[in-house]
């Protein structure tokens, strides 16, 4: 049977940390916490449950969970955030899977992912399926280097699972708006790097793309019907949208001023 090394990147998780690994135990060989300085109990945690913690100073997100891969030595990476639950219909699936002569037709699986406020889940407005490749084999993967939002990126072929993982990222709402707000200013400074602004950044767009995001979260993909929480987390995505375009807005902005000066004093 295949080997599998599962891997997290964490700091200050020990709220669910140990439900993660509890929940992933059986499916793997070797567990690895690459930690980057917490300060609660989530290294005591993981190493209760039999993994193994290394340091590691923040890297930045694709740097972070890159280096928790290249310590795996098994067959297959599991990778998680130290958030992402298994459901147990999904560790049923998985082990199925790797018993099965059909493992090898893929490279990597992706797993959908049911989002959770405290303890309700949000299956509706955008928020699911939110498919992550969590599974895939050692050296056929790795993080694209991206600020946020990184996804693995691989060299073979790859499929969906058909059983979610539970993801508890949020306690509350302003939780979440935190969140959002922190991932629009690493967004703009992700599409600010690469030169590749322009319309997005402008005004038109401000105007336009947030409220086609409230329409088609809300209404099309069933926001509403998440009743008062649906409404708040689709205002705060939409506004997500907003605050990337401003973000980066005024990125380029400063950006031109910086030159202005630069070629004032040349």
């Amino acid at each position: 049977m295949p080997t599998v090394s599962l891997v997290i990147v964490a700091q200050d998780e020990e709220r669910t940390i140990g439900q993660v690994i509890d929940a992933a135990k059986s499916l793997v060989d070797e567990i690895i916490v690459v930690d980057s300085g917490s300060t609660d109990r989530t290294k005591e945690i993981a190493l209760e449950k039999g993994a193994t913690v290394q340091h590691q100073d923040w890297l930045g997100f694709a740097k972070q969970k890159n280096f928790a891969i290249e310590l795996a030595k098994s067959d297959w990476v599991l990778s998680l955030d130290a958030d992402e639950i298994l459901s147990a219909k999904l560790v049923a699936e998985i082990e199925a899977l790797l018993q099965s002569p059909s493992l090898d037709q893929f490279d990597g699986y992706k797993i959908p992912r049911i989002l959770y406020i405290g303890d309700q889940a949000v299956s509706r407005g955008g928020f699911y399926p939110d498919a992550q490749l969590r599974l895939f084999k050692r050296g056929k993967g790795k993080f694209g280097d991206r600020l946020v939002h990184e996804a693995i990126k691989m060299t073979g072929p790859v499929t969906m699972l058909t059983n979610p993982m539970h993801h508890y990222a949020y306690k509350t709402v302003e939780d979440f708006a935190i969140a959002m707000d922190k991932y629009a200013k690493l967004s703009a400074q992700e599409y600010f790097n690469r030169g590749n602004y322009g319309l997005r950044a402008s005004l038109l767009s401000e105007l336009i793309k947030p409220r086609l995001t409230f329409l088609y979260r809300y209404f099309l993909r069933g926001g509403i019907l998440e009743g008062a929480l649906g409404y708040k987390l689709t205002a705060i995505y939409s506004d997500y949208v907003r605050k990337k375009i401003v973000y980066l807005r005024q990125l380029a902005n400063s950006n031109q001023n910086g030159n202005g000066k630069d070629n004032e004093q040349s």
